[in-house]
C-alpha cells in the first residue's frame, strides 16, 4: 500500500465524512418543525424536539420538554396520534422504551432498552415523564398497536451539553492527521531523494 494510495483514500474519506455531516445538519433543522398543536401547560416553555412523523395509516405529532434537558431533571414526551384519513385519536395505550443511543450503540454495545412506562389516552394526548441521570444521547421509542400491527416512533433525545468533541469530530481529526503524516513523509523521501542525486553526480 503506497502513501499515495493512502492520501487518496483518507481523503475521499475525509470528504465523505463531511458530506455526513452536513447531512445530519440538513435533518436536524429539518426534524425541528413547527408544533402542530399546543399545551396549555407547556405555553411558555419551548420543547427541545418537536415535529410530525407518518407512521403507516396514522399521523403523530410529538413534544419533548424542556428546550435543554439536564440530569437528575424530569422531563416530559407528548404525543398525539390520530388517523391520517379519518383524523380520529388513537385510543389505545402507547408504550415507552429508551436505549443509549451513543457512540457505543453504533457497533452494538448500547445497551438493552430500558421501559419507561405505558400510557393511556388523556385528552388526545399521551404523557410520558423521564429522568436521566447522566449526561449522554438517547434514543426514545414510542410505541402503540393498531389493526393487528404494531407502529413504533423513535425520538432522539440529548440530555446535558454536546462533548466538544464527537465521534466523528475525532475520526475527521485523525484523518486530517493522517493526510499531514503523509504530506511530511513525501515531502522527507522527494528531498532525500534529491540529496542522494546530487552525491552521486558528485562523485
Amino acid at each position: 500500500m503506497t502513501l499515495k494510495w493512502i492520501t487518496r483514500a483518507a481523503g475521499i474519506i475525509l470528504v465523505m465524512m463531511t458530506a455526513t455531516l452536513f447531512a445530519d445538519a440538513v435533518l436536524a433543522h429539518h426534524v425541528l418543525g413547527r408544533p402542530a398543536y399546543a399545551l396549555n401547560e407547556d405555553s411558555n416553555t419551548p420543547p427541545a424536539l418537536q415535529g410530525e412523523s407518518e407512521i403507516g395509516e396514522f399521523s403523530v405529532t410529538y413534544m419533548i420538554y424542556p428546550a435543554f434537558p439536564k440530569p437528575n431533571e424530569p422531563g416530559r414526551i407528548n404525543l398525539h396520534i390520530k388517523h391520517r384519513d379519518t383524523g380520529k385519536s388513537y385510543q389505545g395505550k402507547v408504550a415507552f422504551h429508551t436505549k443509549d443511543d451513543g457512540w457505543l450503540s453504533m457497533i452494538g454495545l448500547g445497551g438493552a432498552p430500558a421501559r419507561l412506562g405505558a400510557q393511556p389516552n388523556d385528552d388526545n394526548v399521551y404523557r410520558q415523564r423521564y429522568v436521566y441521570h447522566e449526561n449522554g444521547d438517547y434514543m426514545v421509542s414510542a410505541s402503540f398497536d393498531a389493526g393487528g400491527e404494531t407502529y413504533v416512533l423513535d425520538l432522539p433525545l440529548r440530555v446535558g451539553p454536546a462533548p466538544a468533541f464527537g465521534p466523528i469530530g475525532l475520526v475527521v481529526g485523525l484523518l486530517i492527521f493522517i493526510l499531514f503524516a503523509v504530506n511530511v513523509i513525501q515531502r522527507r523521501r522527494a528531498v532525500s531523494g534529491k540529496i542522494r542525486q546530487a552525491n552521486e553526480l558528485g562523485r
